[in-house]
């Protein structure tokens, strides 16, 4: 099976000011997703990271991957969608190394994911299936404590009859958490993601799940790797 490994990292950020190539754990946030994919068997020349920055291709190339475009301005708006940036990669690479099996998107913004929740993700792609993406359990459940206000402006439950007392009764309710993607690129040419007919859950911890998108998680993220870094030196 031949994999694309996508990482996206747009120049513009207004959550959080330049967080792709932001320090985080002593190298720069793309760092870790490279890491992640050559830990997880990515040959280097099977990485591509998409950018429209300079500084940004800069570090990539700095870290050892080839960089061999930039984004063009199109496709690095605020309105400009994933599925557009990874057809734009994958025509690029299939025109330089021929024909990928599936597209392994890792975004940038889930430093916390591990070699395991790659290959893991992609041991669940196969005939058939249009992509295997990571989640987690949802911090609400419709069957249980989300409600929706109804016609006579009062809180009713969204889903089911509202019985059940104890969260762990309740049906497991999913969200994605942004770790990996593992796309079919037939699929990806058909259709936007939301429409495909079937995608496989890969669940993943909360614990390794949190996506930063504001400063308030740049800072919790922080947090995790400072202790993360005491407890290495700790085992040392």
């Amino acid at each position: 099976m031949r994999y694309l490994y996508i990482i996206p990292a747009r120049g513009g950020s207004k959550g959080i000011p330049g967080k792709n190539i932001k320090p985080l754990g002593g190298k720069p946030l793309i760092c870790h997703s490279i890491d992640h994919a050559l830990a997880a068997g990515a040959a280097p020349e099977d990485i591509c990271l998409t950018t429209d920055d300079a500084a940004i291709r800069k570090v990539g190339e700095d870290y050892g991957l080839d960089v061999p475009f930039l984004r063009p301005a199109s496709l690095a708006t605020d309105t400009c969608g994933s599925r557009e940036v990874m057809l734009h990669a994958l025509e690029f690479y299939e025109n330089l190394r021929g024909a990928y099996d599936a597209i392994v998107l890792l975004q940038p913004t889930s430093p916390l994911r591990v070699a395991a929740d790659i290959t893991g993700a992609c041991a669940l792609y196969g005939p058939g299936v249009d992509m295997v993406v990571s989640v987690t359990e949802a911090a609400t459940n419709p069957y249980y404590n989300a409600f929706e206000t109804g016609e006579d402006g009062a809180l009713h439950i969204s889903k089911g009859d509202g019985r059940f007392t104890r969260r762990q009764d309740a049906p497991a309710v999913w969200e994605y958490n942004g770790a990996v993607y593992v796309i079919n690129p037939d699929s990806l040419r058909a259709m936007p993601m939301g429409c495909f007919p079937c995608r496989i859950p890969y669940p993943m911890p909360r614990e390794r799940s949190l996506d930063l998108d504001t400063p308030l998680d740049w800072m919790l993220m922080e947090r995790l790797f400072d202790s993360q870094e005491l407890l290495d030196n700790k085992c040392l």
